[in-house]
């Protein structure tokens, strides 16, 4: 049977598991680079029984499994992929299995984006290499409000680091009740007080019909000339024309970004050449660690179906 790996972007993956226990199996076969589209991805893996997806980096829609009628398992990292249609999949007769135990890289990220936005860390680090010396000022976190969309389990750690800061931290989601944010330290309060007290923001949500486009144009109307918004969730979740608009007009002071709704982002996206940004290429879950804990749950998840005994299936 063949196995493909997509998205190995660093030339990882062989690396991080010990694949020996599929030899005489299974042969392997590693993409590294993004598909251009789904022809490009029907041809690619037309001969492969087994799939094995890195979160969210390949879509796979019920047009692309009706163009794979070999594929029998798809394991993805995580045990929630937004870009794997499960009912289509379900149909086909494809099982699509998952990783669980992820940690919290993310949340350790979204700080990073915050004191980068917060202290200019990239501008400083560029102006240095240019020889220069105290070009700008940076602004101080503690005593701030930061604002939580989505106080879950990356969006609470990122409110308890905030607390250890001495800033004000405030929440809002759909489902989040008092008793929930009183339990994390945080103060509940509406949609609108969120965005219109919050000098950071950092949005935790899950993408989903109800989460897509709520940070939009009405919502950054709403919030502080100089206040940061940070995304590290999911692009769609931020109507990002509407971001450099208010960028460009001076009505947001700054935004850190780690995901988009084109990923990878292209060259030319005005983004790449908005002012006060600041951007990484979705690396909040690629770390070392969460890697080698990913990767032998495929090896495992395989080797289960190949032994009639699928684990960790996604519904």
């Amino acid at each position: 049977m063949r196995l493909s790996i997509l998205d190995d972007y660093q030339g990882v993956a062989l690396e991080m598991a010990d694949w020996s226990p599929l030899k005489g199996r299974i042969e392997i076969a590693v993409e590294r680079a993004p598909f251009a589209g789904e022809n490009e991805a029907a041809r690619a893996l037309a001969e492969s029984e087994i799939v094995c997806a890195m979160r969210e980096r390949t879509p796979f829609p019920r047009s692309l499994f009706e163009r794979l009628p070999q594929l029998k398992l798809l394991v993805t990292t995580g045990m929630r992929n937004a870009a794997i249609d499960l009912d289509a999949a379900r149909e086909k007769g494809v099982v699509v299995c998952g990783t669980g135990g992820g940690g919290l890289d993310t949340a350790e990220l979204a700080w990073g984006l915050i004191l980068g936005a917060a202290r200019r860390i990239a501008e400083d680090h560029r102006a240095m290499r240019e020889g220069l010396w105290q070009t700008r000022i940076g602004r101080r976190i503690e005593g701030k409000t930061l604002g939580i969309l989505g106080l879950g389990r990356l969006g609470s750690t990122v409110a308890r680091v905030g607390l250890a800061f001495n800033m004000k931290v405030i929440a809002w989601s759909q489902n989040l009740t008092a008793e929930r944010a009183a339990a994390v330290g945080v103060e509940k309060v509406d949609k609108e007080a969120l965005f219109r007290r919050s000098d950071i923001l950092s949005v935790h949500l899950v993408l989903g019909p109800r989460s897509k486009g709520l940070v939009g144009r009405a919502e950054i109307a709403l919030m502080k000339k100089d206040a940061i918004l940070v995304n590290t969730s999911r692009g769609p979740i931020v109507d990002v024309a509407a971001v450099i608009e208010a960028l460009e007009e001076g009505r947001l002071g700054y935004a850190s970004f780690d995901v988009y709704d084109r990923e990878p982002l292209p060259p030319d996206h005005p983004l790449r050449r908005a002012k006060n940004v600041l951007l990484t290429p979705h690396i909040g879950y690629v770390t070392e660690e969460n890697y080698r804990a990913s990767y032998p749950q495929i090896v495992e998840d395989v080797l289960a179906f190949l032994d009639g005994k699928p684990i960790r299936v996604l519904t």
